[in-house]
Formats: structure tokens, sequence, C-alpha cells
């Protein structure tokens, strides 16, 4: 198979270096500085056992030519950039007739649970990827990946009837590649877990490693309320601990620890937008459509955006702001 790989950040880069170095056919998709930099230098990936550049193809989106019959999409993008990014590949046409959306498979390695049903949309195949794996984007044409000794965890199953034969083929490839890659028939109920943890990214964003864990503990209670209130299954951190096990574990990568998540990461690069909308704005609409009050959610929301907009440094929005929005 060809793997396009749509959002060489952290996790698509991670993602599209690991599959290359197997031997497997990958072209990355990115934009700006980062796709001037794949071009010209190539993708350096920072492990803690070692580093590579690989030298890929590297588009900004379709260049018009037929995609080959066996290529797989990987949707690696934030999720305030899925809407675009499914606009874009989804009328690419494929070699022997058809379009993308019409024949091939498109996985989702993205935070949230919104991707999978907008994917549904306008691509008949849509398999979800529930992403454990802690990598980092800063700087043009390179990614940093902290996992030890596995890079990632990614649970994969078609979105929403469980694994085909497509995803058995893309966990042998993902695993040969030294992901850990299982299957999973519910797959969404692992990604509303994993949205759970989610929640706390904003946090980290705006205050950096001083969280205050009162707050902390607020924002996923809501989420856990709407969860329940809207019958939604997930998985429990018990249940998630014991599937992670010491599969990756964060390793120090040049001497220096993983920085932040990747709400900081949008942050710090002044990315312009953020994925807060996402997860904390899941917990809030599924609070609006039950019933279900949400206020930390609500008011962190509205700090992530201010933090954009005023252009604040990851970790650096005022304690007390938030404490206003709060009530």
């Amino acid at each position: 198979m060809r793997y396009v790989i749509i959002g060489a950040g952290a996790v698509g880069g991670t993602i599209g270096a690991r599959l290359a170095t197997a031997g497997q056919d990958v072209t990355l998709v990115a934009r700006g500085a980062h796709l001037t930099a794949l071009r010209e230098r190539g993708l350096t990936l920072r492990q803690p056992e070692q580093e590579r550049t690989v030298r890929l193809p590297a588009l900004d989106g379709p260049d018009g030519r037929p995609l080959p019959a066996d290529t797989v999409l990987v949707l690696a993008v934030k999720s305030q950039d899925t809407a675009g990014a499914l606009a874009a590949w989804v009328d690419a046409p494929v070699v022997g007739g058809g379009t993308a959306g019409e024949r091939l498979p498109l996985f989702t390695a993205q935070n949230g649970v919104a991707n999978e049903p907008a994917a549904l949309r306008l691509f008949a195949r849509v398999h979800g990827v529930c992403v454990w794996l802690p990598a980092t984007h800063l700087e043009p044409g390179v990614v940093v990946a902290n996992g030890h000794p596995h890079p990632g965890v990614l649970h994969l199953g078609r979105y929403p009837s469980g694994p085909d034969d497509t995803d058995r083929a893309v966990a042998s490839d993902l695993t040969a590649a030294g992901f850990v890659a299982p299957l999973r028939p519910d797959v969404m109920r692992w990604k509303y877990g994993k949205l759970l943890g989610n929640l706390g990214n904003a946090l980290q964003a705006l205050f950096g490693r001083d969280v205050p864990e009162d707050l902390a503990g607020r924002i996923r209670a809501e989420g856990e309320a709407v969860l329940a209130a809207a019958g939604i299954a997930y998985t429990s951190r018990a249940e998630e601990a014991a599937e992670r096990g010491d599969l990756v574990q964060h390793r120090p990568v040049g001497g220096e620890q993983r920085s932040g998540g990747s709400t900081w990461q949008s942050l710090a690069r002044g990315a312009g937008a953020v994925e807060t909308d996402h997860l904390n704005g899941e917990v809030v609409l599924l609070g609006r459509l039950h019933g279900v009050p949400t206020p930390a959610n609500a008011a962190v929301q509205q700090a992530v955006r201010r933090a954009v907009r005023e252009r604040i440094p990851a970790g650096g929005f005022p304690p007390d702001e938030l404490a206003k929005l709060l009530g």
C-alpha cells in the first residue's frame, strides 16, 4: 500500500517517517515553512534511541494526478483543520476512475470525536484511530517523538462498523514500523476515553506545568457527566493504563523532556488556531444537548480563544483572568 499523510506534524510526521523507514511508500502533506523544509531538507525525526532524516515527496494538497488505487489516506491535521482537508481531498481522482471519497480508505489519526462523522459525510471508507503518541513539532522540518520502546499506540477500527481487512493490513504495516496497533471493534469508545484525557490539554496550554488540580478535576467531571447523560461509552483510566503498560514510556530526546501537548504546541508555534473547541467544546456541546451544565469547560474554551487572539504565550495566561470567567 501507499500512504499519504495529510498533516505531517507531530503525529503525522512520526507515523510517516516510521512507515517510510520500514519500507513503505509515503507522501507527506504539509504547508508553509514546514512544507518548504520538507522539500529542501527532508523530515528529521528525533527519538530517544536515534535521529534520522527521511527524504519523501511533500505536497500542499492534491496535485491533479490520479492517486494509485492502493493509496491509504491518513488524516493527521488538528480537528479545526479537518473540514478544509476533507474538502481538498474528497474529489481527488483515483487511477481506474472514481474519487478518493468514493474509493480510498481514510484513517483519522486525530484527537477529538467529531472527525469521524464529518469524514463519513464525504468518504465512504472511514477508519478511526485512537492516538497515544507523545511527539512534538515546533521547528519546520523536525519532529521529536519521545515514546519508548514504541513510539506510540494506535488503536484502529472501521467507523462505525469495526475492523476490516484494510485495518488489518494497515495494522500490520504500523506494527512493522514499530508501533503498537491493536484492532478495536469499539474504537470510538477508546476515542471518547482519550477525549476525557485531552480536556486537560487546554489547561496545559494556558498555564504550562502549573495546572490547577481542582480545575483539571472539574473539567473531567463535567466530561464524564455529559457522556453519562448522552449514554456514550468510554474507556476508564485504569483500562487505558493497563493497555499502554510500559509500551510507550516518555523518554528525553537530546537530554530534554517533552515540552507540552498538542494544544500547547499550537500556542507555542503561534499557529493561529487550536483544537480546544473540538475537545472541551465537545463537552460543552453535549452538555447543551442533554441539559448538563459545563461552566468549567466553557470558561476554558473562552480563555484559550483569548490566548490565541491576543497571542498570549503558551503557559502565560493569567490565572486570575480564568477565575473571572469561572465566576
